[in-house]
C-alpha cells in the first residue's frame, strides 16, 4: 500500500461524510506579528492589549482572519489538494475569540456534490468547524471548491445542492462576552467615524493598493499550512503560474479597508464570498466597500454593519459586473460580511 497521500478527487467524496483534519496547531503571539508583516493590518482591537481591555476584553485576541486561515489550512489536504479553484463561502460565524496559547483543529462535513458537465471536475460543498483545545467552536463556515476527477470514467455522484440562505441575520451573530464600546477611544483607533455615520448604499473607495509579491504569498501559504498544489507547483496550472491563495486576497483587502473603516473592528459573520477571477504575483490589489445593511446589537455601544468588500486588480472603483451580469475581469473578490463597530 502507498504510504503517501495523493489527495482526494471528486469521486472520492460522499455526501454526509465527516472529515477529521490533521494536524492540531497551537497558536502564539508570533502569529500576529507575522500576520501584520504580511498585510497592512492596523485595527486597534487586534494591535494593543490596552485598547482591547478598554473595550471589555481580557486582552487583544488574534485577528479574526488568523483563525480563519489556520482552520482553512487544516482542511486543504482533505478538501482542496486537487482543487482547480476555491469558489466561494457562505454562513461563516466567528463564535469565540482566539487567544495566544489556544490550540485549533478542524473537521468538515460534505454537504453538497455536483459533477460538472465536462466530466473532468466537480464541485464539493463542505461545512467546516474550527475548534479549540476545549472542543469549543471558534468558527464555522461553508465553502465550495472545484476538484479534479482522478478517474474520468468514475460514475457521477447524485447532484445535491445545499440550501444556503443569502445572509446571516443579526441575531445569528456572536458578540464576544464583555465587549463594550461605550468608552471607545476614536483617536487611538485612527478615525472618528462611528456606526451612525454610515448609511446603507454608501460606497467607500479605500484608495490604497498593494502589489502582491510571490515571496510574500509563498510565506503566507506556508504559514497557514495550505498545501493546495495550485499555490506551490507551477506544473499544476496550464499557464505555469502559481495561483495566489484566495485567503491572501481576503486579508489584503480587509487590511486595505482600514482606510475608511478603521472602526469596523471585529469580523463576526461571513454571508457569502466569491473569488471572481484569479490573482497572480505582480497584481496590485485595491479595495472598495459598499454598506449593505445596519443593525443594532444588545452589547453596550456596539452596532453591526453588513459590508460588501470588493478587491480588484485595476479598473475604476465601484464597478463590479459587466452588462451581461458577469464579474468584470479585474474583480478578484466579492465578500459579504458583518462587522462590529462603535455606535
Amino acid at each position: 500500500m502507498s504510504k503517501t497521500n495523493r489527495g482526494r478527487f471528486f469521486e472520492d467524496y460522499k455526501l454526509g461524510e465527516v472529515l477529521h483534519h490533521a494536524v492540531p496547531r497551537t497558536v502564539g503571539a508570533g502569529e500576529r506579528a507575522l500576520y501584520h508583516a504580511l498585510y497592512p493590518a492596523r485595527h486597534a482591537l487586534y494591535s494593543a492589549d490596552s485598547f482591547a481591555q478598554s473595550c471589555g476584553l481580557k486582552a487583544s485576541p488574534l485577528d479574526d482572519m488568523i483563525a480563519f486561515h489556520i482552520v482553512f489550512g487544516k482542511t486543504v489536504p482533505d478538501v482542496s489538494l486537487n482543487a482547480v479553484a476555491n469558489l466561494g463561502y457562505a454562513q461563516g460565524r466567528w463564535l469565540r475569540p482566539v487567544w495566544p496559547g489556544d490550540t485549533l483543529r478542524a473537521e468538515s462535513e460534505v454537504i453538497g456534490l455536483k459533477q460538472n458537465s465536462n466530466g473532468k471536475t466537480g464541485v464539493v460543498w463542505v461545512r467546516t468547524t474550527g475548534l479549540n483545545q476545549n472542543d469549543e467552536t471558534v468558527l464555522d463556515y461553508v465553502r465550495w471548491v472545484m476538484v479534479r476527477k482522478g478517474d474520468l470514467d468514475a460514475p457521477a455522484s447524485e447532484t445535491t445542492l445545499p440550501d444556503l440562505p443569502d445572509a446571516l441575520t443579526v441575531d445569528q451573530l456572536h458578540i464576544p462576552q464583555g465587549l463594550d464600546f461605550t468608552n471607545y477611544d476614536f483617536a487611538r483607533a485612527g478615525e472618528p467615524h462611528r456606526w451612525g455615520d454610515y448609511v446603507v448604499g454608501e460606497k467607500i473607495d479605500h484608495v490604497d493598493g498593494v502589489t502582491i509579491e510571490e515571496a510574500e504569498h509563498m510565506m503566507a501559504t506556508r504559514l497557514w499550512q495550505n498545501t493546495a498544489k495550485v499555490h506551490f507547483d507551477t506544473s499544476a496550472r496550464p499557464d505555469g503560474s502559481r495561483l495566489i491563495y484566495g485567503g491572501h486576497v481576503i486579508s489584503m483587502a480587509r487590511a486595505l479597508s482600514f482606510n475608511g473603516l478603521a472602526n469596523a473592528q471585529m469580523v463576526v459573520g461571513l454571508n457569502g464570498g466569491a473569488h471572481a477571477n484569479p490573482c497572480l504575483a505582480g497584481d496590485t490589489v485595491r479595495a472598495w466597500t459598499e454598506v449593505l445593511d445596519k443593525a443594532e446589537t444588545s452589547a453596550p455601544g456596539v452596532g453591526a454593519l453588513r459590508l460588501r468588500l470588493v478587491a480588484t486588480k485595476g479598473g475604476a472603483p465601484f464597478e463590479l459586473r459587466d452588462e451581461a451580469g458577469k464579474y468584470r475581469p479585474e474583480v478578484l473578490l466579492d465578500l459579504d460580511y458583518w462587522a462590529l463597530m462603535p455606535r
